[in-house]
């Protein structure tokens, strides 16, 4: 009893410690790169596109040989696609191939050489120029990034640093290849009932619904796809208000109008000249380049006349009064010698 016992125990062991499918490819002796658990097509996960990823020329690959250190090296693919290993005589080639499938060729050409009996080889991308997933536009770190495998928009922004203070609530993703490849598969009868739908097609992406928790904008990502963040614009108020300058039209303030602009400018100042406000848009074919549209502040701030919305670019001008001016500086100075003669009778007292 007391030796099935051992033995029993023995078995479980060896169960619980059988070798585990690695991240990219595992491949041993006399089994086909399609055996592997999810075959050519990997589920999702650290090793999602094992079977999808296609390794390019320099590309950097870990090839691990279990147990043979001499094989287990860090190896780059050569322009012309291949890849050279200790004592054999011929190159491999590696380039259109996927991690899985690689493995396994490696492991056939160490079994039919001889050199190795039963391998156990496993291969890893590294580094990878020609599939990154490149994020531009309004990022604090805009630049491509390295992923070799199935990720998310908000792992990628999350990457790149985050979004800038003059970033839009939209964001475009265009798709690689990979990503159409894996779209075709996934949605063969979608594209069989309707051949207009293109998965290359540009994708927008509500970014303030993304980071109030939508799922359904927080899309797949695969090597070879960009993502570009799109800017708000800036609109300018000028002239007599107390706080002149651009303001960017990020996505809390919502659409831009003259009364938000005036907010933002911190209010006129008491010699603007409201009721001959100018709203100066770009226009090409206008005589200047811009048009010029005549705007009374004075009734739109009490409620006397609707509010106008602006765009990117636009400049509200506030003029100045010269005859508030005056009045505005006379007051300074009466206040001024009322002052002085204040304290002059106190002090005389």
């Amino acid at each position: 009893m007391g030796t099935r016992f051992f033995c029993v125990c023995a078995l479980c062991l060896v169960w619980v410690l059988r070798p585990q499918s690695l991240v990219w490819g595992q491949a041993a002796a006399g089994s086909a790169p399609s055996a592997q658990p999810g075959g050519e097509a990997a589920s999702a996960g650290a090793g999602a596109l094992a079977g999808i990823y296609k390794i390019s020329p320099d590309d950097v690959l870990d090839i691990n040989v279990v147990d043979v250190p001499e094989y287990s090296h860090t190896y780059r693919v050569a322009p012309d696609g291949t890849i050279r290993l200790p004592l054999l005589n011929e190159p491999i080639m590696a380039a259109g191939r996927s991690p899985v499938a690689l493995a396994g060729i490696v492991t056939d050409k160490l079994t039919s050489s001889q050199l190795l009996h039963d391998p156990h080889v496993m291969v890893e991308v590294k580094e990878s120029r020609a599939n990154a997933i490149a994020v531009t536009g309004a990022v604090k770190t805009p630049q491509n990034y390295q992923v070799f495998g199935r990720t998310t928009l908000l792992n990628v922004i999350s990457q790149a640093g985050g979004l800038t203070d003059d970033a839009s609530n939209t964001a475009v993703i265009k798709r690689g290849k990979i990503a159409e490849e894996v779209f075709r598969t996934e949605h063969a009868s979608a594209i069989e009932a309707s051949p207009t739908e293109a998965a290359s097609a540009p994708i927008p992406v509500n970014l303030k619904q993304l980071f109030a928790g939508a799922q359904s904008e927080n899309l797949d990502l695969y090597p070879g796809d960009s993502v570009v963040v799109q800017r708000a614009g800036i609109i300018y108020v000028v002239g007599a208000v107390n706080k002149a300058g651009g303001f960017v039209l990020n996505g809390d303030r919502g659409s831009m109008t003259v009364l938000k602009a005036v907010a933002l400018a911190e209010d006129l100042k008491p010699t603007a000249e409201g009721k001959k406000a100018l709203l100066i848009r770009k226009n090409p074919s206008a005589p200047n380049g811009a048009q010029e549209f005549d705007v009374n502040l004075n009734k739109i701030l009490s409620n006397k006349a609707p509010d106008s919305p602006m765009l990117a670019d636009d400049v509200l001008f506030v003029p100045d009064s010269n005859a508030k001016k005056i009045m505005h500086r006379a007051g300074e100075a009466a206040m001024q010698a009322a002052t002085v003669l204040t304290y002059g009778a106190f002090i005389y007292k």
